[in-house]
């Protein structure tokens, strides 16, 4: 059987069953779409009778208040206006007291007008007369003035002259009256503060000295140890001599060797090589030239440390490495007595303290009173003064020129160039002059008391002199006759010059002159 013929009877009746449902459908949704729409209609119209009674409030509503804001404008405009016009009232009351102070002064300006004019012309008046008065007294004073040049045989100018002449000298010698007062007044005042700064300086510093001496003393355990330091034929103190460049003195002087040598450096590592070498015993030349050379190297570090102690000692930081070396050398070098090491630290401190007494760079004084004497830790060694070798080395470790200057000054052979350096050259002084400081030998000590006595005793109307207190204060006895009170001070001036100009001392030294006349009678 063929299955078209199966498919198309239900195709068939499925397309009728198709077109049965949508006509049953438009049928349903024709009477729908009619119900709604009356619904619909119904709905519009009683809204758009509710919208027209909103309108109509919102209308009603609309008008009250316009007419609510009309009377609330019609208020203020009110209100403005009496505001206005109480404004406008003031100002014109205001205006109205102005005009009348205007007016009045006015009135008082017009018074015053008057009272000017009247009082010009009284003043008119008045130079009129003075002018007349003017003119009378003009010839009143010529004439007088005729008079005068009559009487005194002159003219005006000469007489003017003459009065000038007369004032010129009057005030010169009131002048200077004035200039003596003053520079005496400066001269007590300076006095009396470097007095003060130097008293105080001293009070706030003291040292010790050590004693001046070219040898040096080893004491011996025994006396049979001079030989053993002799040696063979002389081989050790030979030895000893030519590696150290000192001379060895054994004599009769019991359980003691003397060195002798003007290098202090030198002497002293003589000094503790031969100590070593007692000590250890083993005496001969290369334990000798062992020994030697450990004391250099213990002398070398001794004087490091002394160098760096000073500076410590003074607060003056920031030295060259070679001068803190150069400093501790002065601990071995003397003058009269006087350490060198410990004479720099003084005079170090001293110029310090008057630095800060007269407000100056304490800081500064202090590096130049350190490094015054630097030279002499070197002078056996070269050639010239220790003041040209000190101002080199200081040059050389780029001091600055206030260090360099107080070097060059602080003897005289330059004059000094600042406050400090100055300074410098007082604390040298006070530093060696002080009771004590220093040690003269008895044959220079009688040579400077007799050059003292010698010098005052040359000048004419000299009696008797005395040099008194070690040659640091002389005094003269003149005779009254020959010298009077005025020219005794003409006199100890010259002697004083001539004490300066002829000797060299420490400090300075007080002339004194004294003048006396007897009147003798007796009673019979």
């Amino acid at each position: 059987m063929d299955p078209l013929y199966i498919v198309l009877p239900l195709i068939s009746a499925t397309v009728v069953g198709c077109i049965c449902w949508f006509i049953a459908r438009n049928r349903s949704f024709k009477k729908g779409y009619n119900t709604r729409k009356v619904e619909a209609e119904a709905i519009f119209g009683s809204a758009e009778a509710e919208g027209k009674r909103i309108v109509s409030e919102a209308v009603k509503e609309g008008e009250a208040k316009k007419r609510e804001f009309l009377l609330l404008a019609k208020e203020e405009i009110h209100k403005s206006r009496i505001e206005l016009e109480r404004e406008i009232k003031d100002r014109r009351s205001e205006l109205q007291r102005s005009e009348r102070r205007l007016i009045q002064k006015e009135e008082s300006l017009d018074k015053k007008q008057e009272s000017l004019e009247a009082k010009e012309a009284v003043a008119a008046t008045k130079i009129a007369e003075a002018a007349k008065y003017e003119e009378e007294i003009k010839n009143t004073l010529d004439k007088q003035i005729e008079e005068l040049q009559r009487i005194a045989g002159m003219s005006k100018e000469e007489a003017k002259a003459l009065l000038l002449s007369n004032v010129e000298q009057e005030l010169q010698h009131e002048t200077v009256m004035l200039v003596k007062e003053f520079e005496q007044k400066c001269k007590d005042e300076s006095n009396e503060k470097a007095r003060e700064i130097i008293a105080t300086a001293i009070q706030k510093c003291a040292v010790n000295y050590v004693s001046e001496a070219t040898i040096s003393v080893v004491e011996l355990p025994n006396d049979d140890m001079k030989g053993r330091i002799i040696g063979r034929e002389g081989r050790n103190i030979r030895t000893l001599e030519t590696l150290t460049g000192i001379d060895l003195i054994i004599d009769d002087t019991p359980e003691s060797v003397i060195l002798s040598g003007y290098d202090p450096i030198r002497r002293e590592v003589a000094r503790l090589a031969l100590e070593k070498l007692i000590v250890d015993g083993r005496i001969h030349p290369a334990r000798i030239e062992e020994m030697v050379e450990k004391a250099k190297k213990e002398v070398d570090h001794i004087i490091k440390q002394e160098g760096e102690n000073a500076t410590y000692e003074t607060g003056v930081f920031g030295l060259h490495s070679e001068i803190i070396k150069l400093l501790g050398r002065l601990k071995y070098r003397t003058s009269y007595g006087q350490s060198v090491l410990i004479h720099s630290i003084e005079v170090s401190r001293l110029a310090g303290i008057m630095a800060a007494e007269l407000g100056v760079d304490v800081a500064l004084a202090k590096r130049a009173g350190l490094l015054h004497d630097i030279g002499k830790s070197i002078d056996f060694e070269m050639e010239g003064s220790h003041i040209e070798i000190g101002a080199d080395i200081a040059k050389k470790y780029k001091e600055g020129d206030v260090v360099v200057n107080s070097i060059m000054s602080h003897h005289g052979d330059a004059e000094p160039e600042s406050v400090i350096a100055v300074l410098v050259q007082a604390a040298d002084a006070i530093s060696a002059s002080r009771p004590g400081a220093r040690r003269e030998t008895l044959e220079s000590y009688i040579k400077r008391l007799e050059k003292l006595e010698s010098i005052a005793n040359s000048f004419p109307g000299i009696e008797k002199t005395y040099a008194i207190q070690a040659g640091r204060e002389i005094r003269i006895m003149v005779k009254p006759d020959a010298i009077s009170d005025d020219a005794m001070v003409m006199t100890c001036r010259d002697i004083v010059k001539k004490i300066e100009d002829e000797m060299e001392y420490p400090g300075q030294i007080k002339v004194t002159m004294i003048r006396e006349t007897r009147s003798v009678e007796y009673a019979k």
